[in-house]
């Protein structure tokens, strides 16, 4: 009995016209026999959950560096959380949840350590810029599996290098630099309703604002909960999120939308975020020393050719040394971030 043969057949049956069909994948980078059991987007998800880089998200910061929070969100906590989102909007759409599980799961797995401080570093610093969504198709192409990647299969890989909307338009109305797949769109919503949600949590258990502080609007449209405001965002999706003719009446594709009442509240919260909490200087303080650690690793490293080679070990040893070093940084943990800084500059303790 062939069982990802069954998976095929159900997918066939139940699903949408409008979702991606394991079956009908593009196809890998470089071919493989397909698995008996699993269909090519749950093989991706294990290839994904298996991988040192998944594992390394729980010691990255999400929001708030070194939280003093037991139940702070990590980056990794945050994945999962797009993930269940993902997987709710995508069952209540019949689209294809594994897919949709693949993609959220890999999303962020290059982002660096100390949350987007450290992705403003590597910007700065990289000839050509940097962003943790095409570090994170990197990692999965390239530098997983001891630099031979996970070989992962078009859907997931486009959706993952297609996740970020940056503090733009969420799906904007030209559709060009969106993922392919509706399952892929999908993600970008669960993302934003996640962080939304989490990081308004985490700031006021943390003491960064309290929930006087939330606009007035917010809590009207969206809830007073973690809960209702999920529940509302998601909602908010499903309302707006229709068929629509492309290039001929035959060609139907699903037009992902929010309702405009949540949205409006959704970008009233984004903002606010913005300015009371990333911007909060507790939260920006820890930010400009973090930066200034990765930076002062960072130059350290490219004067030092043979340290990076001894940490890294030698695959992708053809590509610039800026590249390589730019990988190293942002495979990093906080931790080890933190304490690679205090070996490389702090003086050791005399006896």
């Amino acid at each position: 009995m062939n069982v990802r043969i069954e998976i095929e057949e159900r997918e066939k049956a139940y699903l949408s016209p409008y979702a991606c069909l394991s079956a009908q994948s593009r196809g890998r980078i470089r071919p493989e026999e397909e698995c008996s059991l699993r269909s090519a987007f749950q093989r991706d998800r294990d290839r994904i959950v298996y991988s040192k880089s998944f594992r390394r998200l729980k010691h990255k910061t999400q929001v708030f560096l070194t939280p003093t929070k037991d139940h702070s969100r990590t980056r990794l906590t945050h994945t999962l959380e797009v993930s269940e989102i993902g997987r709710t909007i995508g069952r209540a759409m019949r689209l294809n949840e594994d897919l949709v599980e693949a993609i959220s799961l890999g999303h962020d797995l290059g982002h660096t350590p100390f949350g987007h401080a450290g992705e403003s570093v590597l910007n700065e610093l990289m000839s050509g810029g940097f962003s943790h969504y095409r570090q994170s198709l990197r990692v999965v192409d390239v530098l997983e599996n001891d630099g031979q990647g996970l070989n992962l299969t078009y859907e997931v890989r486009d959706g993952i290098a297609k996740h970020s909307k940056g503090y733009g338009e969420v799906i904007p109305q030209d559709r060009h630099g969106l993922p392919e797949s509706a399952e892929g769109c999908v993600v970008r919503y669960a993302d934003i309703i996640a962080y939304l949600s989490h990081d308004l949590d985490d700031a006021i258990s943390s003491d960064i604002i309290r929930e006087d502080d939330v606009p007035d609007k917010c809590h009207k449209v969206m809830g007073v909960t973690h809960s209702q405001r999920i529940m509302t965002m998601v909602e908010g999706v499903l309302a707006a999120s229709v068929p629509v003719a492309q290039d001929g009446e035959d060609d139907l594709r699903l037009r992902f939308g929010v309702d405009p009442l949540v949205g409006e509240a959704m970008q009233l919260l984004r903002d606010f975020l913005f300015h009371n909490v990333y911007r909060a200087p507790q939260v920006h303080n820890e930010f400009l020393k973090a930066s200034k650690m990765l930076t002062e690793i960072f130059r350290y490293c490219m004067e030092n050719q043979d340290f990076v080679e001894e940490e890294m070990g030698g695959f992708a040893s053809s590509i610039s040394h800026e590249r390589r070093v730019c990988d190293f940084i942002a495979s990093m943990t906080d931790r080890y971030a933190q304490n690679l800084y205090q070996r490389l500059f702090m003086p050791d303790k005399l006896g």
